[in-house]
């Protein structure tokens, strides 16, 4: 790669986190300005990843499908598409994804929000059986006045949801400026070009990563708990000179509960596995994942039919399939103990707020060091929200938050240790 095409690459990198600082600085809703619970990236023209601020995984490895559902709509320059649905490369309801046309290609945010209508204040429903119980479905369709006030009317406290939505508005403002200064400065070709070779060197670099792994067939399974009994989950790596394969045939049906994940999300999973245990500094972009083939029956757990349910697939599922694939990956190379293998969701609210939460958990430890404590691993990668957020935002005292010493486990290297909230909803307020 030329110096010339190095600071071009760079300068794509930088805008896709300027994006992700705009939006953050300028949302409304603690979810997003505290947890930072949201992902910025860039497209070429042609719907491929090039660049991504390091982010939410379970985010970024899902965008590529949101981008290829509106290149179907034939969006023009200057066009913005609003999407959350689960089965057009969304993730969950809640996660509200926004992709405008450049002259350059196209600039992605998906933003967490803390409400999208449904049965439930969070959006997340414990006991939902069908996607419509957990919110508003917003298919890929052009982001008009009428179809935001459409958005808002099935939200609750739209005010705030209003407010995280320009949010998202002045992140692509901003990508669009940044990248009609990089045309101007360095034209447009040799921007095509940088595109090009970013999405190569990735590729590459993964690939030799890949190849550097033993050849082979490794299998692992894991469960989830859900009301009904046990869900197994079966994963199955094979390892064949640089590329990646990774099946999950054996794996149970979708239920009729919501564990149940898109293969956008189930895909995710495995991107996150895979760069992790090959080259986790390479550039970010799609080529990354281009060395990974994920197969996974329709209709099973990790490949759910609308309209099943999936609110939880996205926080719990998806961490579940990460476990399984990186302890099918330790037959072959060292690889961490399991972590917490969930995001700790924590959600309630009225008609006046919703307050959403992911507290962090923490790794497994390896070998030869113990594993990082009470934070967002795996899928997540949030923050949490600050004590004195929480309670200048919400109706909420905090009465403790600390950490559970050894509940890891004991041992020569160390698990993770979970932290511990007490919430209290403060007297005198409703």
């Amino acid at each position: 790669m030329n110096i010339r095409l190095q600071v071009v690459g760079s300068a794509l990198r930088a805008v896709a986190e300027e994006m992700g600082a705009v939006l953050v600085r300028s949302a409304f809703s603690a979810n997003i300005k505290e947890r930072r619970d949201c992902s910025t990236a860039l497209f070429a023209p042609d719907g491929r990843m090039v660049a991504q601020a390091e982010h939410i995984p379970v985010h970024l490895g899902a965008m590529p499908e949101a981008v290829a559902a509106v290149r179907e709509r034939d969006p023009a320059p200057g066009d913005v598409f609003v999407v959350n649905d689960p089965f057009t490369g969304g993730t969950h309801l809640p996660d509200v994804t926004l992709v405008s046309r450049t002259d350059l290609g196209f600039a992605v945010t998906r933003a967490h929000y803390a409400d999208v209508g449904g049965a439930e204040p969070g959006s997340l429903p414990a006991g939902s059986t069908d996607l419509h119980q957990e919110g508003l479905v917003i298919p890929p369709v052009r982001l008009t006045d009428e179809v935001v006030e459409l958005v808002l009317a099935n939200m609750r406290n739209p005010d705030e949801r209003r407010g995280d939505l320009r949010a998202q508005l002045a992140a692509h403002r901003l990508a669009e400026r940044r990248l009609a200064e990089l045309r101007d400065r360095h034209g447009g070709e040799r921007i095509a070009a940088a595109m090009d070779t970013l999405y190569a060197y990735s590729e590459r670099s993964v690939r030799a990563a890949v190849a550097a792994l033993p050849d082979g067939r490794y299998e692992a399974s894991d469960v989830l708990e859900a009301p009904e009994g046990e869900l197994v989950i079966r994963a199955a790596v094979i390892v064949a000179g640089e590329g990646v394969e990774i099946d999950f045939a054996g794996t149970d049906r979708q239920h009729a509960g919501n564990l149940n994940c898109p293969l956008a999300v189930t895909r995710s999973a495995c991107y996150f596995v895979v760069r992790c245990l090959t080259d986790p500094d390479v550039p970010a972009s799609g080529g990354a994942f281009a060395p990974v083939t994920v197969r996974a029956p329709e209709g099973s757990l990790v490949n759910a039919r609308p309209p099943a349910a999936v609110v939880a697939g996205n926080v719990e599922t998806s961490s579940r399939i990460a476990d399984v694939v990186l302890r099918a990956f330790g037959q072959a190379v060292p690889v961490s103990a399991q972590g917490q293998g969930t995001m700790n969701n924590v959600t309630f609210g009225n008609a006046r707020f919703t307050y959403y939460e992911t507290v962090g958990g923490g790794q497994g430890a390896c070998a030869d060091h113990d594993g990082p404590s009470a934070v967002h691993v795996a899928m997540s990668n949030t923050l949490n929200t600050p004590v004195e957020a929480l309670e200048l935002a919400y109706p909420l005292r905090v009465e403790r938050y600390a950490l559970r010493l050894g509940s890891g486990g004991a041992g020569r290297r160390h698990n993770h240790i979970c932290k511990a909230v007490v919430v209290d909803i403060a007297g005198g307020r409703d």
